[in-house]
């Protein structure tokens, strides 16, 4: 079940100043976060490792997100959301395109 957790971090793989809106988990510049939730917003992961952007599909504005945690290998999809950066978006979609 969702819980929505309104909270502001810095994003520990590029160091953005992230402001939390309640539905945000990972960091508009670089598109990275952090495996903290079993569930969306439950906190209750005790990994804690980086999760990586893996690959991103469909298209706009519908994008799905796919991460990879560093740590674990656990893999979570996300709605790209309004305000993330797309310089970031074109350069995965070409990283993925290029394997």
């Amino acid at each position: 079940m969702f819980k929505r957790t309104k909270e502001d971090f810095v994003c520990e793989h590029c160091g953005t100043q992230v402001k939390g809106n309640g539905y945000t988990n990972h960091c508009p510049k670089c598109l990275w976060s952090k495996h903290v939730d079993v569930d969306p917003g439950d906190r209750a992961a005790s990994c804690g490792g980086l999760m990586e952007p893996i690959s991103i599909e469909g298209s706009s504005p519908e994008y799905v997100l796919t991460q990879k945690c560093t740590v674990c290998g656990h893999e979570r999809r996300n709605v790209i959301a309004a305000n993330d950066d797309p310089t970031s978006i074109v350069q995965l979609a070409q990283k993925q395109a290029s394997k």
